[in-house]
């Protein structure tokens, strides 16, 4: 989306495009035993569901009679990623990939007792495992009897399979194996380690790795950025042209860096007197130049922010209409059935708040998509209740702003929102549903919360964003907080916080009234938003003292985030700016001569549920408040 969302309708996008989750957290791994087969059931940016205990076969296509084999090539994006990170890769340099990767097929590989079906571009044919070579990624195999096989070509008798065999000393890579499926699930990790170095070695390692081998962790580097672009493609998520030049770019490189081998080997036993050797010289370093170049675009794309924005300035097929000819501005309403309720309120709240200048025209139509095509610069989209279905994607070129009306609900599942300039915006009174959703890239905070709304995010990512979620909380008394639950989603990636609350200065008058406290009451840092590094303490202990259902609300609250490192922090920062304002609440009133202050603020809790949700590569942590 180009411009803000403001919320308040029954606005329900079906999935443009399903997301994928996130897995950064800093749980520890489980047991190997357990690893390949069991997922926690968290996940952000999309759609995730937790895998059995054991998978499942399918035959594979073709005439010959084949037995089942173990359908791996559907694991999702979460799952691949826990295992490349917690069991296989790890902290590990490029050149160690293929050290780290052996060790790991050691622990959780059947070395032999096995059958695969040995699938090459030419043909296919059932073999028997016999034993492992673990450092050259290797199965010793021999024929399968009866001996079944299947090629486009009559030429792979048994005669000449076992020759082909004999060949290769009876040794396959095993990216090259299927495992034979067994219900009993026994071969389950065997059948998944073999699918995870396959999908490595196909889609993941570059020819070059080893090649810029340094201290950075290779998986944060290149295995985490190249997963993502997969599975961003999978599910639709990058430009069809960008797909196609990735893919080019990726041939090219690997041509390029094929060549500068070769003449790389050819020049080690040259003494570089010779004319020739000169010229070949010269040859290197173009085809070097002209690798880094392409690596360089490889990077660009790779890199999931600059992807976004690569690939909205190169392959957006809309222009900016600019503003109309006579230089006027449409409101457009989008409304599905209009009832004369709807409609006074309309005309009061949006139309005749303050005398109009000149006429506002205005145009209704019965979907988003709709209203968004027929906009110019400086239109308004205005979002009445109902229930709106958009398939595939949508992009706004103009400069527009799209709302809902206020005092309403939206729900948001399956859907992908790319920011240009500013994200979601939830107004007071508003109630805003996100569900299994991805918002990225908005040059302000990815979702702003205002006082009053309420506001359930399930299973989102909110990632590249300036903050990731803003949560104005003001101290005027005739606004009520808003109520908030995130469960299980993973902000990442953010500039600045991964959550923040924006807070009226209330805390040089509390301070005096606790500056003779005891040492070993605990305090709490308060960022400010002013730049300065300076920041206030305030006491913690004596705070929470004056709010007993404060302690109780935050026992609880503490014991679920224990899981995940963020909602704690969080929960106990938030605890300490309500009572704050509480205390604030009753100086207030009681200057005003009003003796008995109400307490109902404190029994109002900001945050419904915060649960299992991962906060990882936020530029200033986890959560921030600021004072204005």
């Amino acid at each position: 989306m180009a411009d803000r969302l403001r919320v308040g309708g029954d606005l329900e996008p079906e999935a443009m495009a399903p997301g994928h989750p996130d897995p950064a957290t800093e749980e520890e791994p489980a047991p190997l035993e357990e690893a390949l087969l069991q997922v926690e059931d968290s996940c952000s940016d999309c759609n995730c569901h937790k895998p059995g205990n054991s998978l499942q076969g399918f035959v594979p296509e073709g005439k010959s009679p084949f037995p089942e084999i173990f359908q791996t090539s559907q694991l999702l994006f979460y799952e691949r990623f826990r295992a490349y990170q917690d069991y296989i890769l790890a902290d590990c340099k490029a050149s160690e990939v293929r050290e780290f990767t052996a060790e790991f097929l050691e622990k959780v590989l059947v070395p032999s007792g096995w059958q695969a079906l040995w699938h090459t571009n030419v043909f296919k044919v059932l073999v028997e495992v016999t034993d492992v070579d673990f450092s050259a990624l290797k199965a010793v195999v021999r024929l399968a009897e009866p001996y079944v096989c299947e090629s486009e070509v009559n030429t792979f008798t048994l005669e000449c399979m076992k020759e082909l065999l004999e060949l290769k000393e009876y040794q396959l890579p095993l990216q090259e194996l299927w495992v034979v499926f067994d219900d009993s699930g026994v071969f389950d990790q065997t059948a998944l380690a073999i699918e995870h170095v396959r999908f490595f070695y196909q889609y993941i390692w570059r020819s070059w790795d080893e090649e810029e081998d340094d201290e950075y962790d290779y998986f944060v580097r290149c295995v985490e950025p190249r997963l993502r672009l997969h599975y961003d493609i999978l599910e639709d998520r990058v430009p069809s042209g960008l797909t196609v030049d990735y893919r080019n770019l990726l041939i090219q490189c690997e041509e390029s860096y094929r060549k500068f081998l070769n003449l790389r080997s050819s020049l080690s036993n040259c003494n570089f007197d010779s004319e020739q050797e000169n010229i070949s010289m010269v040859e290197g370093l173009k085809l070097y130049s002209e690798i880094e170049q392409l690596k360089r675009k490889l990077k660009l794309i790779e890199n999931p922010l600059l992807r976004y924005v690569f690939g909205y300035q190169k392959n957006s097929n809309i222009q900016a209409k600019g503003v109309r000819t006579n230089g006027q501005k449409v409101t457009h309403v989008v409304s599905s059935t209009m009832m004369s309720s709807l409609l006074r309120s309309l005309l009061r709240d949006r139309f005749c708040g303050e005398p109009f200048k000149e006429d506002i025209e205005i145009q209704f139509h019965s979907d988003p998509l709709s209203a968004i095509n027929a906009c110019y610069e400086g239109d308004t989209v205005i979002v009445c209740p109902g229930h709106y279905v958009v398939h595939g994607t949508f992009s706004i070129a103009d400069s527009i702003e799209l709302e809902v009306i206020h005092r309403g609900k939206t729900t948001v599942e399956n859907c992908v929102l790319q920011c240009e300039t500013t994200g979601v915006t939830v107004r007071t009174s508003a109630e805003f549903l996100m569900k299994n959703s991805d918002l990225y890239g908005a040059k302000g905070a990815g979702l702003e919360i205002y006082p009053g709304s309420k506001c359930i995010l399930s299973d989102n990512g909110i990632h590249h964003c300036k903050e990731g979620i803003l949560i104005k909380d003001f101290l005027d008394e005739h606004y009520d907080i808003p109520k908030i639950s995130m469960v299980n989603n993973v902000i990442h990636n953010n500039e600045g916080y991964g959550v923040v609350l924006v807070k009226p200065t209330i805390f040089s008058d509390l301070k005096e009234n606790h500056q003779d406290k005891t040492e070993d009451n605990e305090a709490v840092k308060i960022q400010t938003s002013g730049g300065a590094d300076a920041a206030e303490r305030v006491d913690l202990g004596e705070l929470i003292h004056c709010a007993t259902d404060e302690i109780e609300i935050y026992e609880r609250a503490a014991d679920l985030s224990k899981q995940v490192e963020g909602n704690c922090e969080i929960i106990n920062e938030l605890v300490a700016a309500s009572t704050q304002k509480g205390q604030m609440k009753k100086k207030r009133l009681s200057e005003l001569g009003i003796t008995q202050a109400d307490d109902s603020l404190m029994s109002q809790e900001m945050f419904v549920a915060i649960v299992g949700n991962q906060f990882k590569w936020n530029g200033k942590g986890s959560f921030g408040i600021f004072l204005f």
